[in-house]
């Protein structure tokens, strides 16, 4: 059975952290090629690079599909077996397992056609090509760079372990729409013998609508003498109340993901407005629960165009991010109105075009009004997740406690909490920071783990996962994004796999401690950690932020693999009869996914079209999220800061196209 049809069926049998999302891979990590086995010294990276990409180029002018792929790694070739678990979704463990030959990759994210592609192969590689028109290839040309040390070609260690070493280095990419980057890997596959192992090729502007900053930005004023003319404030209220003009996208949802995309699409000059259900921007994060901090530091959460300063805490409070959205809105003049929700909507095959209800309560006068209007582009960013996965107990209605609610409803412990118990049902990050707040406020706590957790500690996820290129002194962030995902997904886990490995050790005591006190960890699945959990599962993990110490310590009791059968008037009873008492039960038992919202908003016809959103498909690509939904005119949006600030390009480049008439099947 494939990966795919595996992940659709009933997963039960499989272990929890090899788990995916209905539909998604459990991807297969790549195999390690050789090292070179020139000395490091000996290596001119680049002669090397520089001969490579001008033979490529050279190649791709004639479109000549045997030479380009006789560029590329050969299938099977320059390594051996993966010294891991192959990747399947039967209950792979964490052993050695012999996996498969050495591949080549080339990921391309518009460049080649206005797609997300990951080809494996030469032969994938070949076939592909061939299905584009060749004046496509033809004007596909490569540059080595050379305008950063960390850019220009340099002898890497590809593997964490250090014992894979080659040549990498960033390319100008240029086709015949636009302009952008990508990144090469070669390996050696004899004495002097390079080949491409992977290359990733990226679009990055518009020929023509290139962004408006730097040499490009508003001049602000209107110099001259204008009879009647209107003042920065007057004509900026006009842009963002849409008086006589219509958006050509509508964005719904106003946090990172709306922000960003309404950012980037600011930038090429499309019109967009976003609206959000909430009566200010930054409600999403402030009504969350009071000590939500961000798990990620500062130099991974850029948002696109204006950094977070020099000062900003290294982990973000959640007022002071939405604080910061605010700013933000302001900063770049986007066009976003709160109290504001999609009430009906209609797709115009003919024209394209969609008819539009947007119903909200004007923030100046507080009177509701409905406006009308004919976006070309809808897109989703209400959040990665979708409806609270809230489940049924019995004798849900007869708890006589204080509080019984899902984490999205949870507003805090009381202050008063000494001789009151809480019981949380959920071990990742929502449920274990709830359970921190309640111990903090006097609570005695009992957590309900029902199946495992991957746990690195924050300093193990700052120095280890993100801290060689999202740190103080780092690359600039947008070169750190274009090296990060410049590797196909499959070579992407073998990274993580080691790191993960570092991470262990790093964590060792604590671990141990947790597995002491009852609380059961997992290394992600075929021990990728972290990213895999959130990528093809999104969700199973925690980053320690404290609440493993109070476990270690027994000031948080765990009830581990336990179910709850029945909710009582003042507590609850766990399969087997164990009872416990509660005066407050919060399940952070997760969410749908985003087209649990979609649904919600478009209705069922329109929410049957589209694919499921998140986890991954089978070449490594993330699923209907940032690419062609499966509808015209409906996009999503979503993910975290960092996935959100590059990928909004990604999106924002393909809206664009789509309303300048640019091919769509080729470049």
């Amino acid at each position: 059975m494939s990966t795919t049809a595996a992940a659709m069926v009933d997963q039960s049998h499989i272990p929890s952290h090899e788990r995916v999302l209905p539909g998604s891979v459990n991807l297969t990590p790549a195999a390690w090629p050789q090292t070179a086995v020139t000395p490091t010294d000996s290596i001119d990276a680049g002669a090397v690079a520089r001969r490579i990409i001008s033979a490529l180029n050279e190649a791709l002018a004639r479109a000549d599909l045997a030479a380009i792929t006789d560029l590329f790694l050969p299938d099977n070739g320059a390594g051996g077996p993966f010294p891991g678990p192959v990747g399947n979704v039967n209950g792979a463990t964490n052993g050695d397992v012999a996996g498969g030959g050495v591949t080549p990759f080339w990921r391309d994210h518009l460049a080649l056609a206005f797609s997300l592609r990951t080809l494996k192969g030469r032969e994938k590689i070949r076939s592909y090509l061939a299905e584009l028109p060749q004046q496509a290839l033809k004007k596909l040309q490569l540059e080595v760079d050379v305008s950063s040390p960390f850019r220009e070609p340099q002898v890497a260690g590809f593997r964490p372990r250090g014992d894979v070493r080659g040549v990498g280095f960033f390319v100008k990419v240029e086709n015949a729409v636009g302009t952008g980057k990508g990144v090469v890997r070669l390996v050696e596959c004899g004495e002097g013998q390079w080949k491409i192992w992977t290359l990733f090729t990226g679009l990055e502007e518009l020929k023509g609508f290139e962004e408006a900053k730097g040499s490009k930005r508003e001049t602000g004023v209107r110099h001259g003498d204008w009879m009647g003319r209107k003042n920065w404030a007057e004509r900026r209220r006009e842009e963002a109340e849409f008086l006589g003009r219509e958006p050509e996208v509508l964005i719904i949802g106003a946090g990172q993901g709306g922000l960003s995309i309404a950012a980037r699409l600011k930038m090429l000059g499309v019109s967009a407005l976003t609206i959000d259900r909430n009566a200010a921007v930054g409600d999403n994060w402030r009504q969350r629960y009071p000590q939500l901090v961000l798990h990620d530091p500062v130099w991974y959460d850029h948002m696109p165009y204006i950094p977070f300063p020099d000062s900003w805490p290294v982990f973000t409070p959640k007022d002071k991010l939405a604080d910061w959205f605010e700013s933000y809105v302001k900063a770049l003049d986007l066009n976003v109105w709160t109290s504001a929700s999609l009430v009906s909507q209609k797709w115009d095959e003919v024209k394209k075009e969609w008819t539009v209800a947007v119903e909200r309560v004007r923030s100046d006068n507080g009177q509701t009004e409905t406006r009308t209007f004919h976006p070309k582009h809808i897109v989703l960013a209400t959040g990665q997740f979708g409806k609270p996965n809230m489940p049924v107990i019995p004798g849900m209605d007869s708890f006589k406690g204080d509080t019984f609610c899902h984490s999205t409803e949870f507003q805090g412990a009381k202050d008063s909490g000494k001789g009151k118990k809480a019981v949380v049902v959920g071990a990742c990050n929502s449920g274990m920071d709830i359970c921190q707040d309640f111990f903090e406020k006097g609570y005695e706590v009992t957590l309900v783990q029902r199946s495992s957790t991957c746990v690195p500690s924050s300093d193990g996820a700052l120095k280890i996962l993100l801290g060689a290129l999202y740190g103080e002194g780092g690359p600039p962030t947008e070169d750190s994004d274009l090296w990060v995902h410049g590797w196909p997904m499959e070579v992407f886990k073998s990274i993580q796999i080691d790191l993960t490995k570092f991470v262990v050790e790093h964590d060792k005591e604590m671990l141990e401690g947790l597995e002491k006190a009852g609380f059961k960890t997992d290394t992600g699945p075929h021990g990728a950690g972290l990213f895999f959990k959130y990528l093809q599962r999104a969700g199973g993990y925690y980053i320690d932020v404290g609440g493993s110490q109070l476990i270690i310590d027994g000031k948080i009791n765990v009830q581990q693999g336990r179910e709850i059968v029945e909710v009582l008037p003042k507590g609850v009873k766990f399969a087997g009869g164990t009872e416990i008492e509660a005066d407050e039960v919060v399940l952070a038992t997760g969410y749908g996914d985003m087209k649990t919202i979609a649904r919600a908003i478009l209705g069922d016809k329109l929410a049957d079209q589209v694919g499921d959103v998140w986890g991954l498909d089978e070449e490594g690509e993330m699923r209907t999220v940032w690419r062609e939904s499966g509808h015209p005119g409906i996009w999503f949006h979503a993910g975290n800061l960092a996935l959100c600030r590059h990928f909004s390009r990604v999106l924002a480049l393909q809206i664009k196209a789509r309303l300048e008439g640019l091919d769509m099947r080729s470049c």
